[in-house]
């Protein structure tokens, strides 16, 4: 999340093959193509812990989630490396290498959205977060949901390969923290591998993965 350490690499420009396991992959380009896969978030993430743990209000939740999925991805969309799935029922936010978060607007829609009593161990979570990013180039896999009423049918796994080929072709390793523990198998089906685990306080555990190259 912010204050990402990782040395700045010039991303290469790339495209992404059309289909992967049979489910179209397509770039989003269009404030269209954005309104659409932050909704499919706003549904993804509506039972996931940390963002429950941020917004357990529902009126709090749907007010906030949306624009801290823009926030927080918006290196994804400036960079074009944000992906959706067919007619957007999953989208995966891709930072390339060198790329950070824009962690001032960030930390400032926090400061004015999540309840005080959560911050001291919100920003302490963050700064945890940071220290497990790995220093060396690194594609960053900041958002990855699939419509709930879709998951369990491929395009999740659809949405990791165009990258993780890249990752392979270029020798270059990936990174995500996952935020649910019953994801942890998905991820590790593909790679990842559990380096850490985050927990401060009243916050539910993060746990950053780290796939190499293959």
């Amino acid at each position: 999340m912010p204050q990402r350490t990782d040395a700045p690499v010039q991303p290469k420009q790339w495209q992404p093959p059309l289909k992967s396991n049979a489910v179209q992959i397509r770039r989003v380009t269009t404030a269209f193509d954005e309104a659409k896969v932050i909704a499919t978030q706003v549904l993804a993430f509506s039972t996931d812990p940390v963002a429950r743990w941020l917004y357990p209000d529902p009126l709090q939740y749907l007010t906030y989630f949306p624009q801290f999925v823009r926030t927080f991805g918006n290196k994804a969309l400036e960079h074009k490396t944000t992906y959706f799935a067919d007619r957007y029922i999953g989208a995966a936010f891709w930072f390339p290498p060198g790329v950070e978060p824009d962690g001032d607007p960030l930390i400032d829609l926090l400061e004015n959205s999540v309840a005080k009593p959560e911050q001291e161990d919100l920003f302490q979570v963050l700064e945890e977060m940071s220290r497990c990013h790995p220093h060396q180039a690194h594609w960053y896999l900041a958002i990855l949901g699939v419509e709930p009423t879709q998951q369990g049918k491929g395009h999740g796994s659809a949405l990791l390969q165009p990258i993780l080929q890249e990752c392979d072709r270029t020798r270059i390793p990936a990174y995500l923290e996952s935020s649910k523990p019953d994801n942890l198998p998905f991820y590790k089906r593909y790679g990842f591998e559990q380096i850490g685990l985050i927990q401060v306080g009243s916050s539910p555990p993060i746990f950053p993965m780290l796939r190499l190259p293959r």
